[in-house]
């Protein structure tokens, strides 16, 4: 998945956490469900960025 859409997948999941949050509470099976959802995009999201790094640092002379 490419950065751009990586994040704006993470602030979609962002907000809909917010909302159901805001409906049933934060401890609500569906909140929790949405909440696993967004770890696992900031997840996605630190191994694109660790990854980046590990290649701009392989490319330095």
């Amino acid at each position: 998945m490419c950065r751009d859409i990586i994040l704006a997948t993470i602030e979609e999941q962002r907000n809909k956490l917010i909302t159901v949050g805001l409906m049933y509470g934060l401890s609500s099976p569906i909140a929790v469900q949405q909440s696993q959802e967004l770890d696992r995009l900031l997840n996605s999201y630190d191994q694109l960025q660790k990854s980046n790094e590990r290649e701009t640092q392989l490319k330095k002379p």
